[in-house]
């Protein structure tokens, strides 16, 4: 029944959705495996509203979303690290930076600065280890599994037991990371910049606001599409 069609599942078919559920503060990463109902019951939102704003937002076909459904496990783990590691790597540096000059200038003035540097260095610090983990030992598994699929061979099964089990480690470090960010959004009232605020600080929000957008998408392509795949492949191929 489409009622209890999950949050992931609606932003898998098709992107857009995202927009719609963000707007509303509904989660749809980390708390994909929600339907619409369950989430908009607890965030208060009128459901029968977001479904219409879904149905005009996602009229029309989403080919991103269908190139992404289309690719085999090895090509999303491969397309996940290109286009969202990669990101993760290449900013947190800069981010970090602004920070520090911004906590350093502003922060005996505006004193959420302290929690907001205190939190993101966390999430650079969980995020730099928990991608590789997943680039050393999680996604070549993955990766190995799609390969024997395609070549009709066998696979064997890995030191770590099951795929399951790294994959409810990565799912609660996302959750973990994106808590972290949802708190600096909370004390920064949506990443609002202060009146008279200078360029870097001004800067640094709009960056922050960002990396939580990509970390978003980033999760939302991990815990409901690539690692489902996974659990089904590992079942197909090895029981």
């Amino acid at each position: 029944m489409e009622e209890q069609i999950t949050i992931g599942e609606t932003v898998k078919k098709d992107f857009r959705a995202a927009q719609v559920f963000t707007r509303h503060g509904i989660d749809f990463c980390c708390g994909g495996k929600k339907t619409i109902s369950d989430a908009c019951r607890e965030k208060k939102v009128n459901e029968n509203e977001l479904r219409a704003e879904l149905a005009k937002i996602t009229s029309g076909s989403d080919t991103v979303a269908e190139l992404i459904n289309s690719m085999d496990a090895d090509a999303l783990a491969n397309y996940i690290v290109k286009k969202h590691h990669s990101y993760v790597t290449d900013t947190i540096p800069v981010i970090m930076q602004y920070l520090d000059k911004v906590y350093k200038v502003h922060g005996h003035g505006y004193p959420e600065l302290e929690k907001v540097y205190a939190n993101f260095s966390a999430v650079a610090d969980e995020l730099t280890h928990h991608m590789m983990k997943e680039e050393r030992v999680l996604f070549p598994y993955i990766s190995a599994l799609a390969v024997a699929k395609r070549s009709n061979t066998k696979v064997e099964p890995p030191m770590f037991g099951t795929v399951a089990n790294p994959i409810h480690m990565m799912e609660a470090e996302h959750e973990n990371a994106g808590n972290l960010l949802r708190e600096i959004s909370e004390i920064t009232n949506g990443y609002t910049v202060p009146p008279g605020a200078c360029n870097t600080f001004r800067v640094s929000y709009l960056s922050l606001k960002e990396f939580e957008q990509d970390l978003h998408m980033h999760v939302h392509l991990e815990n409901n599409v690539l690692f489902p795949l996974a659990k089904k492949l590992e079942q197909e191929l090895i029981g």
